[in-house]
């Protein structure tokens, strides 16, 4: 017989691989959709090029800070879990 503790995790790694194949997959859209209104923006001149690149070189000087955040969360994630790799699959397909 399996322990409930093992069937615990079991569950907790597939709903934590389906959350974060979801929030992953929606992540991609929000950026494809605001690099393609960046893109409608330059198109008609509404932005310069300038602007943008302007924009991403601030963006980017917080990286350092946020690589640091994400290290230490991935380190609650069980991502070397087949089952958590089998929900983040799942969740980046049908999320």
């Amino acid at each position: 017989m399996i322990p409930t503790s093992e069937i615990a995790y079991a569950l907790v790694s597939v709903l934590l691989g389906l959350l974060v194949g979801y929030l992953v997959k929606n992540i991609i859209k929000i950026g494809l959709t605001i690099l393609a209104i960046i893109i409608i923006l330059i198109a008609i001149g509404a932005i310069s090029p300038h602007t943008v690149i302007s924009g991403i070189e601030t963006v980017t000087s917080y990286t350092p800070q946020i690589e640091k955040y994400v290290s230490q969360i991935l380190t609650y994630l069980p991502y070397n879990s087949l089952l958590f790799i089998i929900g983040f699959v799942i969740g980046l397909w049908k999320g």
